[in-house]
């Protein structure tokens, strides 16, 4: 278990991630920490209302078979996940550890995904509220605000939804329109990102959802006024980073493995 108990320790593995960054872990530990990350972000997810019936997944390569990787099983609310109920899926789609059934969009989306994206560790998709109102527009997000910022000339729109993806030519073409960016918004569908952490991944949605929030708010009261190019390319640099999504999940981390230790078995 690599839960932090005291605020003094907490604060230590912050300094310890500022400072030097994440610490080397053999396979073995990488994957605990993973699926632990994992299951954190599917309580979060549930806190944030990302739950809708049985849409929405976020997967985690797999360190010792990059071609698998785990995710939610199908039927399980986001705010019951534990570690021991994520699911091991292999390249064809074949549930290779655990009992549970896959989410059959899952795969077709993430499986593409991690193909086409080998630096991709974690992707995140869910059909949160404003990320649909959001992307029933069909247009990037503007740079309305430092934190829209983060995905300024970095998110990519997929504007040919055919219905739920079943199939996984589907999946290869969200792959295709996402890539090399850190997000994409599926036309009339929702919001998905990527990191090279499954910490960046899940941050990366909590912020592209509340960029998509705040500019439906600034749309609805009048007339935004962007931030000028030069600036917002600059501040992506600051606020968009691999590392600064997991500095900016770790708080979140603490208070879920706090007030939730129980995702952690």
């Amino acid at each position: 278990m690599n839960q932090i108990s005291t605020p003094e320790r907490r604060g230590a593995e912050f300094l310890s991630l500022l400072r030097n960054g994440p610490p080397e872990r053999t396979p073995e530990q990488e994957r605990l920490h993973r699926k632990q990350r994992l299951a954190a972000t599917f309580r979060l997810f549930a806190r944030y209302g990302y739950d809708q019936g049985l849409a929405g997944h976020v997967t985690a390569r797999d360190p010792i078979k990059p071609d698998h990787f785990w995710v939610n099983p199908l039927g399980f609310h986001f705010s019951r996940i534990r570690v021991s109920d994520l699911i091991l899926v292999n390249d064809e789609g074949e549930v290779v550890e655990g009992d549970h059934a896959v989410n059959r969009a899952a795969f077709a989306i993430h499986s593409a995904i991690h193909a086409a994206r080998p630096d991709v560790v974690a992707a995140a998709h869910t059909h949160s509220t404003h990320g649909k109102a959001w992307s029933a527009l069909g247009r990037p997000l503007d740079p309305l605000t430092q934190d829209s910022c983060a995905f300024y000339e970095a998110h990519a729109v997929f504007d040919d939804f055919t219905g739920v993806v079943l199939d996984q030519s589907e999946g290869r073409r969200i792959a295709e329109a996402l890539g090399p960016h850190k997000a994409a918004i599926l036309k009339n569908h929702g919001l998905l990102t990527v990191g090279h952490t499954v910490e960046a991944a899940a941050w990366r949605f909590i912020a592209l959802d509340n960029a998509a929030r705040a500019q439906l708010l600034a749309e609805a009261a009048g007339t935004p006024q962007p931030i000028p190019h030069d600036v917002a390319k600059l501040t992506e640099t600051q606020v968009g980073s691999e590392r600064g999504g997991i500095l900016s999940f770790h708080p979140l981390w603490d208070k879920i493995t706090t007030e939730e230790p129980d995702l952690l078995s």
